[in-house]
């Protein structure tokens, strides 16, 4: 059938009309099943185009316009009809967040989470998305979902289906168009569903296999992008941060055999891209996650893969020959956003991981990083370390290549940088008359100041003589 010159391009009430119309419609024909299915797919189409602006197009977000849509998407035995209605329905609920809450009350989510069993890329994809944004400021029963209608059961399936894809070695020759797409929303609602639901982590057990997998097996981003932690990357690292880590199933794939080190390498290749591609604000939001996860597969593995993690991001001595956090290095980019202010919770993730590298031994940490970086943590987490145990010597463990070893070079315990690499100031040392001349001043300008009235201070060089720490010298020098 033939669209009208007007389809889809009416604005103001003009446009509003129309949505009443072609709405009713679709109304109507859940009745009467009047519509061809030509018919009820155009009207679709063009409902999809005047949605995607919400002025003038109210109808939609309605209650009723909801359950509409609701019905043409679930109840439908027509693909097509479905997926149109399925389209309109997603792109309502991101533009309007009362619409969430309006598709919940249908009680359609529980044959949204039916319909994910279906094993489609493109109806994955509608339905994933579906329920994610469901999941935002809703009272959506996800518990119900999991136990009743198999919801972590059919994340599972799909991330297996995807892992199985990324890891054949004809996967370019094999694909959907839909597929990353596909995989996005699936990683996303993985997250939002275990966080939403951590009393049914268990649900999600074999959820983690495939997607250890499928980060293991995409290819890693060039050097040169800027976006390292883009799809799927990032949703597949914070799909892991709520599930359980510490299952025997988990940890066969986290550290196998035959490459204990495998998936952290991974993490800590990502980690090395990401914390120099990404700048204010996007390394508080992209960045922490990746050190978290980090974290997690650090707290849970074996001591052969802790070591390795240690020996990448432990300072090196190439570290040390500057004040710990001045490299161009990863331990030093990490460090230096250990106290961004622009990214608190990313600094704040850091300091953990280095104390769990520390093996949580605050005299250990302050060796590690320096008791410039360490004092703040250990205050706010009012760990015990008093500054005088800073002189329990000054040697300190170093990563190198070969993995950790004692270094006999002694380091300032504030900064972790080498102390015979230290600049030491080149400026001659001054002479007595230089430094009477210099009190004889500061002396003059603490007057000045006292006498503004503005402030009390107490003249130091007063102060000094009083106490018989300053001496005039005598008239013949």
């Amino acid at each position: 059938m033939a669209q009208s010159a007007s389809f889809g391009r009416l604005t103001g009430p003009a446009k509003l009309d129309a949505v009443k119309q072609l709405l009713g419609s679709l109304t109507e024909d859940l009745e009467t099943s009047s519509l061809a299915p030509q018919r009820r797919e155009s009207i679709l189409e063009e409902l999809k185009i005047y949605g995607r602006d919400p002025n003038c197009a109210d109808p939609i977000f309605t209650k009723e316009g909801i359950k509409t849509l609701v019905r043409h998407a679930f109840d439908s035995t027509s693909v097509n009809t479905s997926r149109g209605a399925l389209r309109i329905l997603c792109n309502a609920l991101l533009l309007e967040p009362e619409t969430r809450q309006r598709f919940v009350d249908t009680g359609y989510a529980a044959k949204a989470s039916e319909k994910l069993k279906e094993d489609n890329s493109d109806d994955e994809f509608l339905v994933a998305r579906l329920l994610l944004i469901s999941t935002y400021n809703t009272n959506i029963d996800l518990p119900k979902l999991i136990t009743q209608h198999g919801l972590a059961d059919s994340i599972a399936n799909h991330l297996a289906r995807h892992a199985k894809r990324l890891s054949s070695t004809n996967r370019s020759t094999t694909a959907n168009p839909m597929d990353p797409m596909a995989l996005e929303e699936t990683l996303k609602l993985t997250f939002n569903v275990s966080q939403f639901s951590p009393n049914h982590l268990a649900s999600f057990e074999p959820a983690i296999p495939h997607i250890i997998t499928i980060l293991c097996s995409l290819d890693l981003p060039s050097p040169h992008t800027k976006t390292p932690l883009g799809p799927p990357f990032g949703p597949a690292v914070n799909a892991v941060l709520n599930l359980d880590l510490s299952t025997p199933t988990a940890k066969e794939y986290l550290y196998p055999d035959s490459s204990p080190s495998s998936f952290s390498d991974r993490l800590i290749k990502l980690l090395s891209l990401s914390i120099k591609a990404y700048k204010n604000p996007d390394l508080e939001q992209i960045v922490t996650p990746l050190v978290c996860a980090l974290s997690l597969v650090y707290e849970h593995a074996p001591a052969s893969v802790k070591q390795s993690i240690k020996s990448a991001l432990l300072p090196t001595e190439k570290d040390r020959e500057d004040a710990l956090g001045k490299a161009d290095t990863l331990q030093g980019h990490l460090l230096k956003n250990w106290s961004n202010p622009e990214a608190p919770e990313l600094g704040k993730a850091i300091a953990h991981l280095y104390f769990d590298l520390s093996n949580r031994d605050p005299h250990k940490f302050v060796k590690n990083v320096g008791y410039g970086y360490a004092s703040g943590f250990l205050f706010q987490n009012n760990i015990s370390f008093t500054p005088e145990e800073l002189n329990k010597g000054g040697e300190t463990e170093v990563e190198g290549e070969d993995g950790v070893r004692e270094i006999k070079r002694p380091i300032n315990p504030i900064t972790g940088q080498f102390l015979d690499t230290e600049r030491v100031s080149e400026l001659p040392e001054m002479t007595d008359e230089e430094k009477e001349r210099e009190a004889e001043r500061l002396f003059v300008l603490f007057e000045r100041l006292k006498q503004t009235g503005i402030i009390d201070v107490q003249n130091p060089v007063e102060q000094a003589m009083r106490e018989g720490r300053f001496e005039e010298l005598p008239d013949d020098k």
